[in-house]
């Protein structure tokens, strides 16, 4: 073989071997993505049901679940949510999906609070554990079901970056169906979980209606990066992802449509003039309680940091049912009203 061949040879083989190696450290990017946020419903397969992906599972989003230690509690709540007569209420996204909530009205109301539930959860599951209270309290009660989840349409969950927008379109919703002109305006809560609780920070630092009073965030994260950074530590043991987060943000931008930062509650709790009731379990594992300790040193509104001790993710409700209410109750009491 000539010299020049073998140079044009080598060459060839170096290109192929970037082209190779350049996929490869994209395909990791697009795999976690698509992992990670992919919540699109799967067709029907020829035996039965509809059925979502079957998420791989691992010990952590196991015992972090309100079902290790209160399942009698937790079913109770759902089957208490799945009795009652509600109506079922849709909007459409600013992006264009199809988006279902549960209204349960109440005799007598005194205030509308909007519960947000988590990541990959439903509007019946552990965020609908104080339902009953806050029912038999005069709320009336708007569970929603966020994008990509029970009845709402969507294809990736972006971590509180779009869902933040539905928040606001849901509160909109609200006052148009119930606080309207020729009604008693009543007060409104966001009362959210996990990512819901994201959700509701990061909704309040955009201009709120006057009826939003308060926000109730139980084991909120911090970012969407934080969040993965810490399981990565956590669970994994990798001390750095940043390489693996940037190609992941890269598919996020041109795939989801969203960005990481959008889901970063700095600036929006820098914003915020709504007076926030914090939660978090002290054992957490699957949102770190520093999280929670972040953003409530970061929000300069009015504000209370709730720890229960030796709890996990999703459970400060279940392992510590009488504060847990007396806190609320308390929240309510004071904002109810709007200050002179």
């Amino acid at each position: 073989m000539k010299k020049k061949d073998t140079k044009k040879h080598t060459g060839r083989k170096l290109l192929l071997a970037g082209v190779a190696a350049g996929s490869a450290f994209l395909l990791a990017g697009w795999s976690f993505f698509y992992f990670i946020t992919y919540g699109g419903k799967w067709e029907k397969k020829k035996s039965d049901k509809t059925n979502r992906k079957k998420w791989f599972r691992l010990k952590h989003t196991e015992i972090n679940h309100p079902r290790n230690g209160f399942l009698e509690e937790y079913e109770r709540s759902r089957a208490w949510c799945e009795a009652q007569p509600m109506e079922d209420w849709y909007i459409q996204s600013r992006d264009g999906l199809k988006l279902h909530a549960s209204f349960l009205p109440a005799e007598e109301p005194r205030r509308i609070v909007l519960l947000s539930h988590g990541y990959r959860g439903t509007r019946f599951g552990s965020v609908a554990h104080m339902a009953e209270y806050l029912h038999e309290e005069h709320s009336h009660l708007l569970f929603i079901d966020q994008r990509c989840c029970g009845e709402s349409e969507g294809t990736y969950i972006t971590f509180g970056a779009r869902e933040q927008l539905d928040l606001l379109d849901w509160i909109a919703c609200l006052e148009r169906r119930v606080n309207d002109p020729g009604k008693e305006r009543l007060p409104i809560y966001l009362y959210g979980q996990s990512m819901g609780a994201t959700t509701a920070l990061l909704a309040a630092g955009h201009p709120l209606s006057s009826d939003v009073r308060g926000i109730i965030a139980d084991c909120g994260f911090h970012s969407m990066k934080q969040q993965l950074r810490d399981i990565a530590a956590g669970w994994f043991h990798l001390p750095r992802i940043e390489s693996l987060l940037i190609r992941t943000d890269l598919f996020c931008r041109l795939v989801g449509h969203f960005r990481m930062k959008d889901t970063d509650t700095t600036e929006a709790l820098k914003r915020n003039t709504r007076p926030v009731l914090f939660f978090h379990g002290e054992a957490d594992t699957y949102v770190w309680p520093e999280n929670t300790v972040r953003n409530f040193e970061l929000c300069r509104a009015p504000k209370e940091l709730v720890l229960v001790p030796e709890t996990r993710h999703l459970c400060c409700s279940y392992a510590a049912p009488e504060l847990y209410k007396e806190k609320l109750k308390r929240f309510f009491e004071r904002y109810d009203r709007p200050s002179v």
